[in-house]
């Protein structure tokens, strides 16, 4: 039935434009004209033959034809032009044999290709293809402008149309005046002044008569422009009977993918790098608040961007330079329900209807995804349901050297940082960094209360004396830091410098910036990261910052300077000065 249907319409569309009346007599082709190839009852499929056929042929535009159809044209040409590609496409099997010559006021909304119109354009000058060597003919730059296909009305007319809307339809007329940027006042459904004023300014923008009154044309040719970005993404219902969701998505550029709970995935189908996660999930609001926690690691949602966590909701918003993502999700009834949009920077009028729809259709429905499934699926500790977690740039460690949470670590850490984080997940801000000592001096947003401090030496070790690291050696991996030991091999750098102290010993790149301990649990200095700007040492040669550098820096930054007082007057036992050493020692990450 369905092909019938179409075979129905195509052949009216050949009759009605081999009709002289109307091809030749009421239409005009002074703006080009187009050749129409193909008409589809669907917009996904219409958008799927329009992508197919621009990799085979130029000039490929999708439009609305009116009656729920879409077709594909090429174009615009001249007349002349048209006859000749016409011919010639329909010699050598490009196109389809009952492909006909159509005008831009049969055409309504462009869908394909994705992005905003121009104005109406004369057609430029194209080079017709010949068959004898199948040259292809040259693409027009820029597309006609659509015109309603739909008959104008005389003023009564209108009036009498308007009357029959219904003040939803009202309501929507004014949504896209203001979208449009013609209306300013409520969205009341009431036609007064105000709305007669910018019905009437939008009439001289677009070149019709400025009555005040919307045709029956002038009005679908508003809404369509409003609608444009939801055409053009191919939104559409969709139910997902496992997730208990059914919502409008831009089919036309995610495709379902996969189910890894909490998470339905859409994964990108178009070329604007959309995508979409369904939220599903039996719970309460500790498991709610849990989620929230969890989402606002993810890469997928940037750090930057307000969030909001009340009651039984919560919503996040990110926002980096490749991509904008917000999500929201609600408790009822003991299930998690909600979404995640995904898209790209820079196309913020598209997204924000695209959003809105999604909002405005969102509704529970029976069933929710079982924590259970996918667990057989490979996994991963970056990983979190299929998405991966935001990882920093750069991770080194750094100890408490005040009772609120003053930190020192390296400079090299806090370069280029658009977020520092200590105590992996509290913001810093930096109170110092010196790059040529190498030291920075962190202070936390929150006041924090560190189980231990730094109790800075006073005196340096003697040479040979077994020192310890501690640090985060794999950048946090761990959980935990952990002591590497080494000893002094002298107290000066090898050209001399006297603010450095060499070691024997063998650590880790995220070790760097952690504190040099003795036995006794007294920091005597900080571990410099290995430098890559000089000549290669031998394995097990290390620098660190001496004590005193690290005093002079926190009185530069204007911080009480630490106990010199030692944790013991004796060795402590290893399991004693680990955990002394843990307590002083935390993880210092830099972000994009």
């Amino acid at each position: 039935m369905k092909n019938l249907i179409a075979s129905v319409f195509w052949a009216l569309s050949v009759f009605l434009a081999a009709l002289p009346g109307v091809s030749q007599a009421q239409q005009s082709d002074a703006d080009g004209v187009w050749i129409q190839v193909a008409a589809r009852p669907s917009l996904l499929e219409a958008q799927d033959e329009a992508r197919t056929l621009s990799t085979l042929l130029p000039d490929v535009s999708g439009y609305a034809l009116g009656g729920g159809w879409y077709g594909i044209v090429l174009g615009p040409y001249t007349r002349s032009d048209a006859e000749q590609v016409l011919r010639v496409y329909r010699a050598e099997g490009q196109i389809p044999r009952d492909s006909f010559i159509t005008f831009s006021s049969n055409l309504n909304t462009r869908f394909y290709p994705v992005g905003p119109e121009t104005e109406t354009l004369a057609p430029a000058p194209v080079q017709s293809p010949a068959p004898e060597d199948n040259t292809q003919v040259a693409a027009v730059t820029e597309d006609t402008a659509p015109v309603s296909s739909l008959p104008d009305e005389t003023p009564a007319e209108a009036r009498r149309s308007e009357q029959a809307l219904t003040r939803e339809e009202r309501m929507d007329l004014q949504v896209a005046l203001k979208a449009s940027g013609f209306y300013t006042s409520a969205i009341d459904g009431a036609f007064g002044r105000g709305t007669r004023a910018s019905m009437s300014d939008w009439q001289s923008a677009n070149g019709f008569e400025p009555t005040g009154v919307l045709t029956t044309a002038q009005r679908k040719a508003l809404m369509d422009e409003y609608n444009a970005p939801l055409i053009s993404t191919g939104v559409a219902p969709y139910t997902d009977t496992r997730a208990g969701i059914r919502v409008d998505l831009p089919l036309g550029e995610v495709a379902f993918s996969r189910y890894e709970p909490p998470f339905a995935h859409f994964e990108s189908s178009g070329s604007l790098g959309v995508e979409v996660l369904l939220i599903s999930q039996p719970g309460d609001r500790r498991t709610l608040y849990g989620l929230y926690d969890i989402m606002q690691t993810l890469e997928v949602v940037p750090l930057e961007g307000p969030r909001e966590r009340s009651g039984d909701q919560f919503s996040l918003e990110g926002r980096n330079s490749r991509i904008v993502s917000y999500t929201e999700a609600r408790l009822e009834n003991g299930e998690i329900k909600g979404f995640t949009l995904i898209w790209p920077t820079g196309d913020e009028a598209r997204r924000s209807r695209v959003l809105s729809r999604m909002q405005e259709s969102f509704t529970r429905q029976p069933g929710v995804l079982d924590p259970a499934t996918g667990t057989e699926d490979t996994q991963s500790i970056d990983l979190v349901s299929g998405l991966e977690i935001r990882k920093p740039k750069l991770s080194h460690s750094g100890f408490f050297a005040s009772s609120d949470g003053i930190v020192v670590t390296t400079a090299a850490v806090v370069n280029s940082c658009g977020r520092i984080t200590i105590d992996r997940d509290v913001s810093a801000e930096v109170l110092l960094a010196d790059a040529d000592a190498g030291v920075a001096v962190l202070k936390p947003s929150v006041p924090l209360a560190p189980m231990a401090t730094a109790p800075l030496a006073s005196v340096a070790p003697r040479l040979r004396s077994v020192l310890a690291v501690s640090g985060y050696s794999y950048g946090g991996i761990l959980g935990a830091p952990s002591l590497t030991w080494g000893s002094l091999d002298d107290l000066k750098g090898l050209q001399g410098e006297a603010h450095l102290a060499r070691l024997e010993l063998t650590a880790q790149p995220g070790d760097a910036g952690g504190p040099l301990l003795d036995k006794q649990g007294t920091v005597h200095g900080m571990l410099l990261p290995l430098r890559t700007d000089g000549p290669v040492l031998p394995d097990g040669v290390r620098f660190a910052l001496k004590g005193e550098v690290i005093r002079m820096a926190l009185d530069k930054a204007g911080v009480g300077l630490p106990s010199t007082e030692a944790a013991s007057s004796s060795d402590l036992p290893v399991s004693l000065l680990q955990k002394e050493a843990t307590g002083l020692t935390t993880l210092v990450s830099c972000w994009e």
